[in-house]
């Protein structure tokens, strides 16, 4: 879904009077030169909208010169006021964040005009001339000088968001929570992330599969589909072809589930188990061929760490690999799973190596064997969904340890060795790219906590 953001302009300008102060300080003082900065907006926003990289929608700009003309602003359909505050008028900006949208203000130092909020915004606005901060619509974090770019990190912060509060989700097998304190996680993603989680029973996917492999013209077609996957440049097959026949119908039962459901999002509970047996094949493939098509899928159905998967997906713009963390130690540490996505940059595919899911020696797995030097951005929710950690480090090598298959070898940027006494939960969520500032901004705005490492 689009980001839809309402730029406001709050400018009025001021009439002379003899022997009086009749101006505040800040520039725009001709009707001339409040079109001038209107136009200047305008410019800027296009801009914005061009470079984004992610669906944004910028409303026409509404410029405000009092309370009464601000409070028709809440009422309009967005889901991002961006103030431009050249005023300080408490009263209009203070209706125009009133709403229960997310709300920035952006202010001029030497990019223009100098904005007379770019003085009072702190004192002013957020703290009302006082010591503590009382501005319930918005935080410091929320305004911007000068510069297009912070505001753009903002919105690409809130365009993950929007896309994670209320998503859907299928959890084949029922939603779970990994280890003992997250057995509550569902509960807790539905309260803090709104997930709509919709539960399919293994005795309902057997009955699925088993029509689907009576499907002739299905069976068919996934075989062919099998033949041009391990045709491609840099796959290389080390499993029976039987489990990735398999895998390849067990993958057109989940996008018939998401389908039906009209979802975008799938996990599997009990991938390391149940489900062997109804798909005589593992899921670890699937999973990778749906997250290399655009949809956020997880195994293990961990809802500890599953909001954060969707977000960083939605932030970054690629799939992300959740994964297993190990001990920190001189400032390098190994995450591991059976499956991951190809494509981590979004469009092109990393080398992979389909072998037999590592703990059961069964099904098709993959070894993605992602890029060496390539920056990521790693999450470790914690079990209590109270606080987020987050990290950037680089690929330094994708060994072949007897462990989970896909592999990285992590050097981390930052004090390595506040992992060893902040880390909590159990999953953690990688992304290529740089996001943490995104993440954090956007985890604060859902009321939970950030640490971040790097």
């Amino acid at each position: 879904m689009p980001l839809v953001v309402q730029p406001v302009f709050n400018c009025e300008i001021y009439q002379r009077r003899a022997a009086a102060s009749w101006r505040v300080t800040g520039a725009i003082q001709t009707e001339e030169e409040l079109a001038e900065e209107e136009a200047r907006i305008r410019g800027e926003l296009a801009g914005l909208a061009r470079s984004a990289g992610f669906p944004l929608e910028v409303l026409p700009l509404v410029t405000v010169r009092s309370a009464e003309q601000a409070a028709a602003v809440p009422k309009m359909k967005y889901d991002v006021l961006v103030i431009y505050a050249a005023r300080r008028n408490a009263a209009a900006l203070e209706t125009l964040a009133s709403g229960d949208r997310w709300n920035l203000m952006f202010v001029r130092h030497r990019s223009g005009p100098l904005y007379y909020m770019y003085i009072g915004a702190h004192t002013h606005f957020l703290r009302k001339r006082r010591d503590e901060f009382a501005e319930a619509g918005m935080d410091v974090r929320d305004i911007v000088v000068d510069d297009c770019g912070e505001v753009l990190l903002r919105l690409r912060a809130l365009f993950g968001l929007k896309n994670t509060l209320g998503r859907r989700i299928v959890a084949v097998g029922g939603p779970g929570g990994w280890g003992a304190d997250g057995k509550t996680a569902p509960d807790r993603a539905r309260q803090t992330w709104k997930l709509d989680i919709r539960t399919v029973s293994y005795p309902e996917l057997g009955e699925r599969i088993q029509r689907a492999r009576t499907d002739d013209a299905l069976v068919k077609r996934c075989r062919q589909e099998a033949d041009r996957y391990l045709g491609q440049e840099g796959v290389k097959l080390e499993t029976a072809r039987e489990f990735v026949d398999k895998a390849f119908v067990l993958c057109e039962v989940f996008r018939d589930l998401l389908d039906e459901a009209e979802a975008d999002a799938i996990t599997v509970d009990q991938c390391m188990s149940t489900i062997m047996p109804i798909s005589e094949t593992t899921a670890c493939l699937p999973l990778t061929l749906l997250n290399d098509d655009g949809f956020p899928a997880f195994c293990e159905s961990d809802f500890v760490a599953i909001p954060s998967g969707i977000l960083l997906h939605y932030v970054a713009g690629t799939p992300v690999f959740l994964c297993n963390p190990s001990l920190a130690h001189k400032g390098v540490l190994t995450v591991s799973h059976c499956t991951a996505p190809r494509k981590m940059n979004g469009t092109r595919p990393e080398p992979v190596r389909v072998l037999t899911h590592y703990e059961s020696d069964f099904g098709a797995a993959t070894k993605v064997e992602m890029n060496k030097g390539q920056r990521v951005t790693v999450l470790n929710p914690d079990f209590a969904g109270r606080r987020w950690l987050g990290f950037e480090a680089d690929i330094i090598d994708t060994p072949f340890f007897p462990i989970c298959r896909t592999q990285l070898d992590l050097k981390v940027h930052g004090d390595w060795e506040r992992l060893l006494d902040e880390v909590r939960g159990f999953h953690w969520v990688v992304a290529y790219g740089s996001h943490l500032r995104e993440v954090g901004y956007a985890v604060r705005k859902a009321g939970l906590g950030w640490l971040p490492i790097t």
